[in-house]
This record gives C-alpha cells, sequence and structure tokens, in this order.
C-alpha cells in the first residue's frame, strides 16, 4: 500500500474526529475553511480517498481507520 499524502492523512484524520451527526460535507467545509484546498480540491480528495476504500459509506473503512491514527501519532510528535 502507498504511503498517503499529507492532506489525505489530514482528510482521514478529520473524518475521523468529526462530531456526531457531523455530514462529510460539514467535514469538508471545514478543511476547506482552513484554506487547506478550495473546495473542488477537496472533492477530488475525497474522490480519490473513497476510490481507494478509506472512506465508505461517509464513514471511515478499517484502513482509514488505521492511516487516521497512524496520522495522529505522527502530528503528535
Amino acid at each position: 500500500m502507498e504511503e498517503l499524502d499529507i492532506i489525505k492523512r489530514v482528510f482521514l484524520l478529520a473524518v475521523a474526529k468529526r462530531e456526531e451527526g457531523e455530514s462529510m460535507n460539514e467535514t469538508l467545509q471545514t478543511l476547506v475553511n482552513t484554506g487547506m484546498f478550495d473546495m473542488k480540491e477537496g472533492k477530488q480528495v475525497l474522490k480519490e480517498l473513497r476510490d481507494a476504500q478509506y472512506i465508505v459509506d461517509n464513514n471511515l473503512s478499517m484502513t482509514g481507520v488505521m492511516e487516521a491514527d497512524k496520522a495522529e501519532k505522527e502530528f503528535k510528535q
């Protein structure tokens, strides 16, 4: 499995940390508001994460959870 770039790892971490009831669109908008990317780029990243099965049915897959946990540990260092 290839190493995910920083933007995808941050995206997965944001999905993992989102509030109960927060939609994927709200999470995406939050990331856009940080200036990480514009909406078009954000939708492309989301599509790539879905295509790679990191996000399934607007939730993280087991692989997505593992990558988000790995990212969180890396960012805390």
